[in-house]
């Protein structure tokens, strides 16, 4: 979204914009177009949403236009090198890392889970292979100790905007040259899933922090519990308690989770079939001191 509303207000003509077909969205699963499609029809442009960008009828839409180079933000698909070559100038992909490191999918969720203290954005020009072309400037962004997913996208979003438009100026006007990457530091993250975002509590608490925080807000950290699946929002890192792996302690304002180094303490967390809410609520409403079974919290209260 910031990509686009740059390109909007500058001085550049979006002839066209292609993003994947209306989804179905929200709890009543009605059909929506992505926020994308519904600013560029806001602004008079052009939507194209083909369902796959290989057939012949893209190809042709996309020539027609005839754009001299064409910007990509997260886009999701792998474009054919038909597709490719026609911009003369190419594609323009903005990518949230500093390359080549954490080519792929999930570039922000693997810095987070990697302890990461650096990140970045990258433009490079698309070639057939993942996250290969050559690059045309990068900025770089602080993971700071606190930083979800959600939180260092947008602030990457926002600088990558200025990126991705610097870079497409710099094109227009041929001040820039696109670079190849190095062939050292090499790194790739593919996407995450929701059997990826399972906590295992007999990791380390930093390990722990860092998984619920690369997962945030989707698709959300969980872990299973006496009380069903508990979707855990970020965590802190607490030396106080002498806890085992998975071992569970409720307090009148707290709650804590041992690990295989030091104990968590909770923050916010979804419990089945609920609303997000704070971990001493929970605990208060379920009084762990009795659970119905065992599983992965063992449960341990200390008043």
């Amino acid at each position: 979204m910031p990509s686009l509303a740059a390109l909007l207000d500058s001085e550049h003509e979006v002839a066209a914009v292609i993003t994947r077909p209306a989804a179905r969205r929200g709890r009543g699963r009605t059909l929506a177009d992505s926020p994308v499609a519904d600013l560029a029809a806001k602004a008079g442009v052009p939507v194209l949403t083909p369902a796959s960008a290989k057939t012949e009828e893209f190809r042709a839409q996309l020539a027609g236009l005839a754009p001299e180079a064409a910007a990509v933000v997260a886009y999701g698909a792998l474009l054919p090198p038909p597709v490719l070559a026609i911009p003369p100038h190419g594609w323009v992909n903005l990518h949230f890392s500093l390359l080549p490191a954490w080519r792929g999918a999930s570039p922000v969720q693997a810095a987070i889970r990697a302890g990461d203290d650096i990140t970045g954005a990258s433009t490079f020009r698309l070639e057939a292979g993942m996250d290969t072309g050559p690059v045309f400037g990068v900025i770089t962004e602080n993971i700071r100790p606190a930083d979800t997913t959600g939180e260092l996208l947008e602030r990457l979003a926002v600088g990558g905007a200025q990126l991705l438009l610097a870079t497409l100026n710099g094109i227009a006007d041929g001040t820039i040259q696109a670079r190849p990457q190095p062939t050292e530091g090499v790194s790739y993250a593919g996407k995450v899933t929701a059997a990826d975002a399972r906590l295992d509590w007999s990791a380390p608490a930093t390990s722990i922090d860092r998984l619920i925080r690369s997962v945030t807000p989707d698709p959300g950290a969980w872990t299973d519990s006496p009380w069903g699946r508990i979707v855990l929002g970020p965590v802190t890192v607490d030396e106080r308690a002498d806890l085992r792996p998975g071992e569970l302690a409720a307090q009148k304002t707290e709650v804590l989770v041992g690990t295989a180094t030091t104990a968590v303490r909770l923050g916010r967390l979804t419990p089945p079939g609920r609303r997000p809410m704070s971990a001493a609520d929970w605990a208060r409403g379920v009084r762990p001191a009795a659970p119905p079974a065992r599983a992965a919290l063992e449960v341990l209260v200390r008043e």
